[in-house]
């Protein structure tokens, strides 16, 4: 079976997001109707933290990969966004420059909705700018939480947190969750600014718990429940 090739014939696996599915009609449609499709091979930066705004992306195949590089060409990992998880909504607020680098962490089906295409309907329906309104202060809910996590929790229960936050789409999915996790030691480690023996040490202890059980580069979520307990 041949893959979708049109932005509405990805509308079912948009649907399967919280965001998009609670959507008023018309503007899920403009959406549909005005995004175009975009196919990103594996290890292709999609924009650069200072670039100008282009839009609205949503993931419909792949995985993104959202953070940056700083000195010592040492990375930042914000999140990995799998489908229908959108993403790029901050400069539509403000038009500012692009705050984290997208790279393509495997090979990639996006949607993308033109920022001057979002200014028009916007200013034609004022109204919809509580529905973007709501996917942003969704993300800034999620940051609130992950800062402080980072300055209350330890190591271990910090981690518990943020695989059961990937499992569950950081709250993109609408009424399921990811049993495996594809993600690697070292890549925890650059979520959580934790070093990779200490995420590993970690994952030793939620696997005792009953909470996970390791795989080559993937995590297995066995009891939901477990994971959210550790303390």
């Amino acid at each position: 079976m041949s893959e979708p090739t049109t932005a509405a014939d990805w509308a079912p696996t948009l649907r399967a997001g919280a965001w998009f599915a609670a959507l008023p009609a018309d503007l899920a449609d403009h959406l549909l109707a005005h995004a175009r499709v975009l196919a990103l091979p594996a290890g292709t930066r999609l924009f650069a933290r200072g670039d100008a705004p282009d839009g609205l992306y949503a993931v419909v195949r792949g995985v993104v990969r959202i953070g940056a590089v700083g000195e010592g060409a040492r990375e930042s990992l914000l999140a990995m966004l799998e489908p229908p998880q959108w993403f790029g909504e901050i400069a539509l607020f403000d038009g500012a420059p692009r705050t984290h680098d997208a790279w393509a962490e495997s090979d990639c089906t996006l949607l993308r909705v033109a920022q001057d295409d979002l200014a028009r309907l916007l200013a034609a329906r004022p109204q919809h700018w509580q529905s973007f309104g709501r996917l942003l202060t969704n993300k800034l809910r999620l940051t609130f939480a992950a800062v402080e996590e980072l300055a209350l929790l330890p190591p271990t229960p910090r981690l518990a947190r943020r695989l059961a936050a990937m499992a569950g789409g950081y709250g993109a999915w609408e009424g399921r969750s990811k049993r495996v996790l594809e993600v690697s030691q070292e890549q925890l480690g650059q979520m959580l600014a934790l070093s990779r023996q200490t995420v590993n040490q970690a994952l030793k202890e939620l696997e005792a718990a009953g909470a996970i059980r390791r795989g080559r580069a993937t995590i297995e979520i066995v009891d939901p429940g477990r994971l959210l307990a550790v303390r």
